[in-house]
């Protein structure tokens, strides 16, 4: 299950195991293409890897913080570390890939 994250929640929701942060916004259609395979991620690799959202629009304080400036961007984190980051779509498949570099 993917979550919604705000500034309350992030830090926390971030802090141990691998996670994967979407930040995303409604009016993005590259975004909105994304949303179905983030929730697969959550599906597939679900006890092993925690996945959350962030309307940019809703929490602007986080996408500055984390210095976000196109979307959809990705942040994988590792007990509260940025492992990796990317933006712009990718397929389920490179997703999927990416995910299980980290997750054993």
């Amino acid at each position: 299950m993917t979550i919604e994250l705000t500034n309350g929640k992030f830090d926390d929701f971030v802090k141990k195991g691998i996670v994967l942060v979407d930040f995303h916004a409604d009016w993005c259609m590259p975004c909105v293409m994304m949303g179905p395979i983030v929730e697969d991620m959550s599906k597939k690799f679900k006890g092993k890897l925690k996945v959350g959202k962030v309307n940019v629009e809703d929490n602007q304080k986080l996408a500055q913080k984390h210095n976000i400036l196109s979307i959809p961007t990705f942040l994988i984190f590792k007990d509260g570390k940025i492992i990796e980051q990317f933006v712009g779509a990718v397929s389920e498949e490179e997703l999927e890939n990416k995910m299980k570099k980290y997750v054993k």
